[in-house]
């Protein structure tokens, strides 16, 4: 896209939540020729002012009405706590705007499901930040499958273990609180149900045990102890619609975990995507093979997947490649994975998983179409 093309018919977008908005959606939407950033949400008015100052953006506001009022903003990025996920969206969407949707989508399906009819109802567009499946490396897997190197699956093996939660001395926060939309299986498993689906497809039914390693952490206003009630470690067991088992370890509490690595096992080889990195949920991903039982091997990443820039944070070229991909669908009209349905199946085996939990049983996952099909 020519700079002078990109300038007549960028899409300008509104950035609210200034938090991972600030670090990761402000930088992808500046740096994308086909978007402009326009406005700036914060409930404070002078932190929304300071933002807007720093990155150039030319309006600020504490008032997310006063923001969607304006007619040159076409799209929306939201990163606010989860918690504010469903009141926000409802208002960009019933104001007319696309929406860029920071995982999870809301704080249960049903919910979820009303921002797909309204988006419907009012003929926009709507994505979910689900970077993993614009990484390179992440692609590269997704091409290798779906070119059968692994031949039949047998066993996927799923660990994310990092220690970003692991102090006990960190204080409390929206994270800890389950009612609010925290814990891991909100801000790690949302985006691995998703990367399942993309890879192997539909989930038949699951089982999960959802742990609170950490029960209480101290309080910021009066650093006494607060009683944490969001996971922050799950043991999930998926059946796949074909068949294949997937098991899947996640904890945001553990001391030199391993990092980020899904194991496929099949009959004809082996494929294993991995990063160590424990500063960075993106940079380091490497990919390895293997077929007929030979050694694994380090494999090349295709050239024409590589970024074309990257950044100290490695969120922010993915989620520049979910902004474009976003801009394609407002474009077209057309909405292509991933979109708010992909988010919404997500949530939809979040909740699931909550139930499963409570249960202490398995419990069988309905088709999306049909879920979305419910009132």
């Amino acid at each position: 896209m020519s700079a002078e093309h990109a300038s007549q018919s960028a899409i300008g977008v509104a950035v609210v939540g200034t938090g991972f908005g600030q670090k990761v959606h402000i930088p992808a939407f500046r740096d994308f020729p086909g978007t402009q950033l326009l406005a700036v949400y914060n409930r404070d008015a002078d932190k929304a002012s300071a933002i807007a100052s720093a990155n150039n953006i030319p309006f600020a506001s504490n008032n997310l009405a006063e923001i969607l009022g304006r007619p040159d903003i076409q799209g929306v990025s939201i990163s606010t706590p989860p918690f504010q996920h469903y009141e926000m969206a409802e208002m960009v969407l019933n104001s007319g705007k696309h929406l860029f949707l920071e995982k999870p989508t809301t704080l249960n399906a049903g919910d979820a499901r009303k921002l797909y009819h309204l988006m419907q109802k009012q003929n926009l567009q709507a994505t979910l930040n689900f970077e993993f499946r614009f990484v390179p490396a992440w692609m590269q897997l997704k091409t290798l499958l779906t070119q059968n190197y692994v031949g039949q699956t047998r066993l996927i093996k799923i660990d994310w273990l990092v220690p970003g939660r692991a102090d006990p001395n960190r204080p409390w926060s929206w994270h800890a609180s389950k009612e609010l939309g925290g814990g891991s299986l909100g801000a790690l498993a949302s985006h691995t149900f998703d990367y399942v689906a993309w890879l192997f497809g539909p989930v038949k039914r699951l089982c999960a045990r959802l742990i609170t390693t950490i029960p209480a952490r101290p309080d910021p206003d009066s650093s006494k102890a607060k009683l944490v009630d969001a996971d922050d470690t799950c043991v999930l067991m998926l059946e796949l619609q074909d068949g294949c088992t997937c098991q899947i370890n996640i904890s945001a509490t553990t001391y030199a975990g391993r990092g980020h690595w899904v194991e496929v096992y099949g009959d004809r080889g082996t494929l294993v995507l991995g990063s160590q990195n424990p500063k960075d949920y993106i940079h380091g991903f490497q990919l390895q093979g293997s077929q007929s039982g030979a050694e694994l091997q380090d494999l090349p990443i295709s050239d024409w997947l590589q970024f074309k820039q990257t950044y100290p944070d490695g969120r922010i070229a993915p989620t520049m490649r979910v902004v474009e991909h976003w801009v394609e669908m407002i474009q077209k009209g057309q909405a292509t994975a991933p979109s708010l349905k992909e988010g919404i199946y997500s949530q939809l085996l979040m909740d699931l998983a909550h139930q499963s939990h409570h249960q202490a049983a398995w419990v069988d996952v309905p088709d999306i179409d049909s879920f979305l099909a419910e009132s």
